[in-house]
């Protein structure tokens, strides 16, 4: 499980690091420069991860086809998932588009929300590389080839600092841009980041022979359709989570900058953390797919609750240095001492949730291997949109609360989260070996 996870906790945490560094590098700018980062990251990838979403869907497919060792299909399922993308990324660039006028009528503050039109309109061209590297990311990785995608993240880091270095700050003859630089640096980042990718598809197939583009090439809208079937509780749980996030804030964009930029912060450690059990929970789908396709139940079994043990030791690691030193953590992204005062109090929520957190994502990811993507959908519409966000809202706007309030509601619902979906998961284990007993 290590040897698999590690290099995608790697390639999670250089993930996450794109969104830090930018948040990092704008905070020189301005803070209504950081709402702006904040916000539009968020509102872009509740309109586009649903479309990475639908590419979860090769987890089951191609790590169970991986584990009954028959290439041949795990090829097919990657090609099929290209003919989704084809019409897919378009479409999803012209909702986010389409969504751009509507901002203005949500009461965001006017300063935020004039950095953030030109930022989001520069992440949008970012949508089709972005489905590309997800597609081809979930095909190596169900193979066991994840050592490529930890470089690949690494290195598209390096080329969003010297993206963001010379387009927000106007080096090299470039305009100082802010915000909308950053956006731009992004979008580059990803072109690069899905190229690499599909190069080295291209190199290992070559080099082992493995008939990448010798098996059917043309759609199989049954296959197409799988996963659709399996991708789309993923891609809808995976929205329903963002938009949380995203209508978190929003809200609080309505309050004030200060607090945005708090929000922003406290968002991005979260975050940040969270990445290494996601890494983790791709690792656990993996094994549990492969397993299966083994007809090894128990070793499922086994994949699945190692990577709960190694998700919930970090993530236990992670709340008490967020308890312990959460003015340190602050201070990597600001020096004003007003917005550090309320990240404080958004850092210590967040302790309170880490252990959940990393329960219901690793969780997610073994449901996830064993083909079932619709238990967490459900966990995640009912405890966020129906517990976590009526909760925040009472408590931030009606009782006076703020920032915190918000928060203190999504804690609630991730605890909620995190026990049902632990629930799922020992409930799947039993089923997968009732299943095994009958058939011996």
């Amino acid at each position: 499980m290590l040897r698999l996870a590690t290099p995608l906790v790697v390639a999670e945490l250089g993930w996450m690091g794109e969104g830090i560094v930018d948040t990092m590098m704008v905070g020189r700018v301005s803070a209504e420069a950081i709402g702006a980062v904040s916000l539009g990251t968020v509102l872009f990838y509740t309109v586009s991860i649903f479309g990475s979403g639908l590419m979860l869907g090769l987890d089951t497919l191609i790590s169970q086809a991986f584990g009954a060792r028959r290439i041949s299909d795990c090829h097919r399922s990657l090609v099929n998932a290209l003919y989704l993308i084809i019409p897919l990324a378009p479409a999803l660039m012209l909702v986010c588009w389409g969504s751009m006028p509507l901002l203005r009528s949500f009461g965001i503050h006017p300063a935020i929300l004039r950095e953030t039109l030109p930022f989001l309109n520069a992440l949008n061209w970012s949508t089709l590389p972005l489905m590309l590297y997800f597609a081809f990311r979930r095909y190596l990785q169900a193979m066991n080839l994840v050592k490529p995608i930890m470089f690949a993240l690494v290195t598209t880091n390096l080329i969003n600092i010297a993206g963001n270095w010379i387009l927000i700050y106007g080096h090299l003859g470039a305009p100082a841009m802010g915000a909308e630089g950053s956006g731009w640096a992004t979008c580059i980042s990803r072109v690069y980041l899905a190229g690499y990718l599909i190069a080295y598809a291209a190199h290992h197939d070559r080099r082992h022979g493995t008939g990448l583009l010798e098996g059917p090439l043309g759609p199989d809208f049954a296959r197409i359709r799988r996963i659709v079937i399996l991708g789309l509780p993923a891609a809808a749980q995976l929205t329903l989570e963002v938009a949380v996030f995203a209508a978190a804030t929003a809200l609080v964009a309505t309050l004030d900058p200060l607090s945005l930029a708090a929000h922003q912060i406290a968002l991005n450690t979260a975050s940040l953390t969270f990445m290494v059990p996601l890494g983790i929970s791709s690792a656990a789908a993996v094994r549990v797919g492969q397993a299966l396709g083994r007809r090894d139940p128990a070793a499922a079994a086994r994949s699945g609750w190692t990577a709960m043990v190694l998700g919930v030791g970090f993530m236990s690691c992670a709340a008490a240095v967020m308890l312990a030193v959460p003015e340190y953590v602050a201070r990597i992204y600001t020096t004003d001492p007003a917005i550090i005062g309320i990240a404080v109090s958004l850092l210590a929520v967040a302790a309170a949730f880490q252990l959940f957190d990393g329960i219901q994502i690793v969780a997610t990811g073994a449901l996830r291997g064993a083909g079932d993507t619709r238990t967490p959908m459900i966990c995640h519409l009912l405890c966020y949109w129906l517990l976590g966000v009526p909760l925040g809202y009472m408590l931030c706007f009606k009782l006076g609360w703020g920032a915190v309030g918000l928060w203190i509601g999504l804690c609630v619902a991730l605890i909620a989260i995190g026990c049902v979906l632990l629930l799922a998961w020992r409930r799947k284990v039993r089923t997968m070996a009732a299943v095994a007993a009958a058939v011996a």
